[in-house]
């Protein structure tokens, strides 16, 4: 059941992906109902049924859930909600609850993470893994990897802002050119 719900999400990713990206948030009862809606499902709400759906989907159902993904994606832009805008209030709230609960999970958490990520990755560099337990391993890796750069962009902010500053300089003319 689990490969089911891998392969759509996998799915959803490629062909919807605004879809794919409100699945997993506060937005999923939204996500249900767009893929209800594409593929002419009774409106249960189900999100079990509704990812089941996107695993079995025929050509012509993914072309409709592509164009329902279009609309959502349209219709979130007028409303002023960028996929990027939900990261940044998502990390900016619990930046928030934080400050305000001063807890002691988060730190210890990403010292735990820290030393999870490179101690496997010191070990998997100075040792022969067990036979069959390469993939695993690696699942792991990338799973802490995954989770440190997000503990990261927690703690010290987001790359996307040094990136587009980067872009702005890059097409700036340059200082004392002449015009």
């Amino acid at each position: 059941m689990d490969d089911i719900f891998a392969n759509a999400l996998g799915v959803l990713g490629r062909v919807a992906p605004t879809i794919a990206g409100m699945i997993g948030g506060p937005f999923a009862g939204m996500a249900v109902q767009a893929i209800e809606t594409a593929f002419g499902l009774p409106a249960t709400g189900d999100k079990d049924a509704a990812l089941k759906a996107v695993a079995n989907a025929t050509p012509e159902q993914l072309q409709a859930l592509k164009a329902e993904d279009n609309r959502h994606a349209e219709a979130m832009e007028e409303l002023g909600v960028r996929r990027d805008q939900l990261g940044v209030e998502d990390r900016k709230s619990s930046r928030d609850m934080q400050v305000q609960t001063r807890s002691w999970v988060p730190g210890t958490l990403a010292i735990a993470m820290t030393f999870g990520f490179f101690g496997l990755l010191g070990w998997l560099v100075s040792h022969e893994p067990p036979q069959g337990s390469r993939d695993i391993l690696n699942i792991m890796l990338g799973a802490l990897g995954t989770g440190w750069a997000g503990m990261l962009s927690f703690y010290f902010g987001s790359s996307k802002g040094e990136h587009e500053a980067t872009q702005l300089l890059a097409r700036a003319p340059a200082i004392g050119a002449s015009n």
